[in-house]
């Protein structure tokens, strides 16, 4: 009898120290996008747990991370079960509106969300103008070469067949060039596609096409050689970027770098893995969705 007496006895107390224990805490309170948060969950003693990020967005992970794509003042839920019982706690969570213009590029491989340059004011301008447009909206990545780039913007490949030759499609005009040797094309670089230099002397870019860099880890002798062909100095940060991250640094100062992937880079090695078929088209569409985000 005193033994099952000592088993409720803690068997409730059990129960009041989870009760006492259901909470969280984010690693910020007040974020400006794109950002993710991180949340630390200090509960106790639950079996499981289900969170809601007020974006409509939910999960079970212990203690997860949310990356979140639209300003507002967020309430986040914490369930923490044990058994049949349950504990509620939440926070409150304010996104602030981006600096400069930013834009999330949704593909079936994951989500990326790059800045535009205010270096670059042109090409800025009128990439977020199509995407305001929805210009973007179903088209693919129609030229994917791994090691090198993933490349998209071309009207014609929305609902393409097999069997069309892409690249050459475009608004119907082009942008002058803005190279600026700030800005190189390390790992997640977003450039401007354009024409060859034959055609093209003023190296204006494509009025819609671009690429995103994936590239390869340079060494420093790389970089020199680079620097010695081209005429140009590359500054410890720049040397640090393509040495850790890689990219193609032969392609700086002849087209037009204009933004960057400041998160997903991951989903640039995705697509770049896809098996490709003519003209480096991936075999299985991979389309893109691009947003403003506010």
């Amino acid at each position: 009898m005193n033994r099952l007496i000592l088993m409720l006895i803690a068997f409730f107390c059990c129960q009041c120290a989870f009760a006492q224990k259901a909470a969280f805490r984010p690693d910020h309170a007040s974020v400006r996008i794109p950002a993710t948060i991180s949340f630390r969950n200090e509960s106790k003693g639950a079996d499981r747990y289900e969170w809601s990020f007020g974006d409509g967005a939910q999960s079970t992970e212990v203690s997860p991370s949310h990356l979140y794509l639209k300003s507002g003042r967020y309430v986040v839920i914490l369930k923490a079960f044990k058994g049949k019982k349950m504990k509620q706690v939440q926070h409150e969570i304010d996104v602030l509106p981006p600096e400069g213009c930013v834009v999330s590029i949704e593909t079936p491989m994951g989500t990326m969300v790059a800045k535009l340059y205010d270096q670059t004011p042109k090409h800025r301008d009128n990439f977020f103008k199509l995407v305001e447009e929805g210009f973007f909206d179903d088209l693919l990545f129609h030229r994917v070469i791994s090691g090198f780039m993933i490349q998209g913007g071309d009207p014609n490949s929305r609902g393409a067949d097999k069997s069309k030759m892409l690249g050459g499609g475009g608004p119907g005009y082009t942008v002058p060039a803005e190279f600026n040797p700030a800005l190189i094309h390390k790992k997640g670089a977003l450039a401007a596609a354009r024409t060859g230099d034959q055609v093209n002397p003023k190296k204006e870019s494509s009025g819609s096409q671009f690429y995103i860099v994936q590239g390869n880890v340079q060494s420093d002798q790389s970089l020199t050689q680079n620097e010695e062909r081209k005429g140009i100095r590359y500054n410890a940060e720049q040397r640090a970027a393509y040495q850790s991250l890689g990219g193609t640094p032969f392609l700086d100062m002849d087209y037009t770098v204009f933004g960057e992937v400041v998160y997903g880079l991951e989903v640039i090695d995705k697509i770049a893995a896809t098996k490709t078929e003519r003209g480096d088209r991936p075999a299985a569409d991979v389309t893109m969705k691009i947003r403003a985000v506010h």
